[in-house]
C-alpha cells in the first residue's frame, strides 16, 4: 500500500487555490494629456510696426503673352489675351508679389495658430493670389471658381508634397503645412501656365506687397531681427533691423532689372 503524504497534498491544494483565487484589479492607467502649448503674447503697449516699400529700377521687363488656346474657357476668361505675372512692376515703379517676413530673431517663441484659413482660389485659370503667406499649422483652403477642372500641386521640399484635382463646383480642399518652408512652388498639372508660391513661416510676421509695392507688419515685439524679401525671379534680399518699444520702423528694398 502506497502512503499518502498529507502535508505535501495540502500544500499543493493551497497553491492551486491561490492561483484560482480572485485577483485585485489594478485601476486603469490615466490617459496622458498633451501639454498645453505656452504661446508668446505680445505686450500691446510695447509692440511696434514694421513697414516699407519694395522698389524696382532698371529696364522694365517685357510682358510675355501666355497661350491659353488649349482651353477655350481659360482663353475666354481673358478675352484671348493673358500675360505672364512672374514679375509685376506697378505703375509707381514698385514690385507686387514680393514676400516679406521676419527670418530670424524670434527663436524660442511659439505663436498661436490663426483660426482663420488662408485661401487660394483658382480663378480665371490663374492661382489667386500668386504669392501667399501662411503660418505653420494654419489651414490652407483651396477653392475653384472656374467652370473647368484644375489641379493644385504644391512641390514642397520640406513639407509633404501633395497633388489634388478639383472640378467645377467641388467642395473646398483643406490642407496644412507643418514646417517652415520659403518658398513652396505650386503648379497645375492641367494648365502649365498656372503657378503660385506659398511662404510657410512659424510666426505671424509676414506680408505680400500689392499694387502699390508696400508692406506693413504690425504687433511686432521689440527686438533685433533679420528680415527677408523674396521675389519670384529677381532673387531675395536680407536686412537687419531693430524694432524699439512702441516704435515704427520704415525700410525700403530695391531690385534691379537687366
Amino acid at each position: 500500500m502506497r502512503r499518502i503524504c498529507f502535508p505535501a497534498l495540502f500544500c499543493a491544494i493551497g497553491i492551486l487555490a491561490g492561483c484560482s483565487g480572485t485577483r485585485t484589479k489594478e485601476p486603469p492607467a490615466e490617459s496622458k494629456k498633451e501639454p498645453v502649448p505656452s504661446y508668446f503674447k505680445v505686450d500691446p503697449g510695447t509692440a511696434g510696426v514694421l513697414k516699407g516699400t519694395v522698389r524696382f529700377t532698371g529696364k522694365k521687363p517685357a510682358r510675355t503673352r501666355i497661350d491659353m488656346s488649349g482651353d477655350p474657357a481659360c482663353a475666354e476668361a481673358h478675352h484671348g489675351i493673358a500675360y505672364d505675372e512672374s514679375v509685376v512692376v506697378n505703375p509707381n515703379g514698385t514690385l507686387a508679389n514680393a514676400f516679406v517676413y521676419i527670418k530670424s530673431g524670434l527663436e524660442g517663441k511659439t505663436f498661436e495658430v490663426p483660426a482663420a484659413a488662408a485661401v487660394i482660389d483658382q480663378r480665371g485659370c490663374w492661382f489667386r493670389p500668386r504669392v501667399l503667406g501662411i503660418q505653420t499649422g494654419q489651414t490652407l483652403q483651396v477653392t475653384n471658381s472656374d467652370p473647368v477642372t484644375h489641379n493644385i500641386h504644391p512641390l514642397a521640399q520640406i513639407n509633404r508634397e501633395w497633388n489634388h484635382s478639383q472640378g467645377q463646383g467641388d467642395a473646398p480642399l483643406a490642407r496644412k503645412f507643418l514646417k517652415p518652408e520659403v518658398m513652396i512652388r505650386v503648379k497645375c498639372n492641367i494648365h502649365r501656365w498656372m503657378h503660385a508660391f506659398i511662404g510657410v513661416v512659424d510666426n505671424p510676421y509676414f506680408a505680400v506687397t500689392g499694387s502699390d509695392g508696400t508692406f506693413e507688419i504690425r504687433n511686432v515685439p521689440p527686438g533685433d531681427y533679420l528680415i527677408e524679401v523674396w521675389t519670384e525671379t529677381l532673387g531675395a534680399q536680407e536686412r537687419k533691423i531693430t524694432v524699439s518699444p512702441a516704435g515704427e520702423i520704415e525700410t525700403a528694398f530695391t531690385f534691379k532689372g537687366e
